[in-house]
């Protein structure tokens, strides 16, 4: 597998059957690689704790600046992750961790695959925006009126819990879809000079060909992130090294 920054093309990637094992060891090897470096997981994992604060600060109370500002994320988090995939990519090819050298791959990707994907994933957090507040009209009907958050028993009408369980259905459904295109794609496109969409297709192939183990991956990234957040995010700047130096090796497993 190419291994230098200036990648030549990279022939037809060939994927690998996973194991529910290769979960346990795709996660050891995120903490082992998190133990050697901590400083550039808690770097980039602090552009999502910062981030949270600032748009709990900046946009509460106004609309308008918490969709402009959570347009970040999207846009952020593929650069964030591909600072912790050079980190431990460098560590598997033993080579120097430098400050230089990692920052200026993740500057370098801009002219690369990676903005495409992140456009990707921008467009896809507008269209779950667009339709969560869809069906929200849809079944809450005039509780649309109320302030939500002072009449939070609108919630517990028979109305309003149907319209939970079918955002929670349809949003589980969208971020795993999200999931599938992005898993294998990011450090993909990192790793390999493959353009964004064969990138996209890949990473769905071995999704598609590995799915139940990928189901449990997903599910794990989701379930840890969630109680990452609940300490004013502070979980994050642990949780988010581990799985992004995790979702690498599991990469590298994947694809031959």
């Amino acid at each position: 597998m190419a291994q230098s920054n200036v990648l030549a093309a990279a022939p037809a990637v060939t994927l690998h059957k996973l194991t529910l094992s290769d979960i346990g060891d795709v996660l050891r090897a995120g903490l082992r690689d998190f133990r050697r470096a901590p400083q550039f997981g808690l770097f980039f994992s602090a552009v999502y704790v910062v981030g949270g604060f600032i748009l709990i600060w900046v946009g509460a109370g106004h609309v308008s600046w918490t969709l402009a500002t959570s347009l970040g994320f999207p846009l952020i988090a593929p650069f964030a992750a591909a600072g912790l995939y050079e980190v431990s990519r460098r560590m598997e090819a033993e080579q120097p961790l430098e400050w230089r050298g990692i920052l200026g791959i993740v500057w370098n990707e801009r002219t690369r695959q990676l903005p495409w994907l992140g456009a990707i994933i921008v467009i896809y957090f507008l269209f779950w925006t667009f339709l969560a507040h869809m069906i929200f009209a849809l079944f809450m009907g005039l509780s649309t009126m109320t302030n939500i958050s002072e009449s939070l028993e609108a919630f517990l009408t028979p109305s309003g819990l149907m319209m939970i369980a079918v955002e929670l259905v349809v949003g589980a459904i969208l971020a795993f879809l999200l999931f599938s295109m992005t898993v294998v794609s990011l450090p993909l496109v990192l790793d390999r000079e493959v353009d964004f969409v064969t990138a996209m297709l890949t990473s769905m192939k071995a999704v598609r060909e590995n799915l139940f183990v990928m189901l449990v991956w997903a599910m794990i990234i989701a379930v840890l992130s969630l109680l990452a957040l609940l300490p004013w995010f502070l979980g994050l700047m642990v949780v988010l090294p581990i799985l992004g130096h995790a979702t690498w090796h599991l990469y590298r497993r994947a694809l031959v």
